[in-house]
Order: structure tokens, then sequence, then C-alpha cells
């Protein structure tokens, strides 16, 4: 098969693929999508949980409040 041909059979199939539209069975995706019924997902089940950093909140607060005020002093533009 020359080049012109191969070109022209390839140009062909393309056209083919790109516009291919099958029958979509919407019900079918629909079930794909919601998955099992009697099975709960958490994907974050063996994500370990996070530690309590409340007790540090008032140790630490004065150093957040300084911050602060450096921020506002700041002139823009």
């Amino acid at each position: 098969m020359g080049r012109g041909r191969q070109k022209a059979k390839a140009t062909k199939q393309a056209r083919d693929i790109k516009y291919y539209s099958p029958n979509t069975d919407y019900s079918a995706l629909q079930r794909e999508l919601k998955g099992p019924e009697g099975r709960a997902t958490n994907h974050f089940a063996n994500e370990p949980v996070e530690p309590d950093y409340s007790a540090y909140v008032d140790k630490y607060a004065d150093d957040l409040e300084e911050d602060d005020d450096d921020v506002d002093s700041r002139r823009i533009g």
C-alpha cells in the first residue's frame, strides 16, 4: 500500500473514531457510580486522627497577636 492510500485509510479511521457515538446506558452508569447498597464508603477510615491542639492555643496566643500587628503596619502600594 502506498503512502497516499495509507494516509487516506488512517484519516478515515480517525474520522470514524472521532464521530463514533455509542448508545449510552444511563441506568448502568448510575449503578456504577452509586456503588454497592449496603456498604458505607469511608475513604478516610485508615487515616490517623488529628491530635487535639486546644491545650496549646492559650500558650501561644500572645505570639499570634504580635504577628498580626506587624501585618497591619505594613504599607501597601
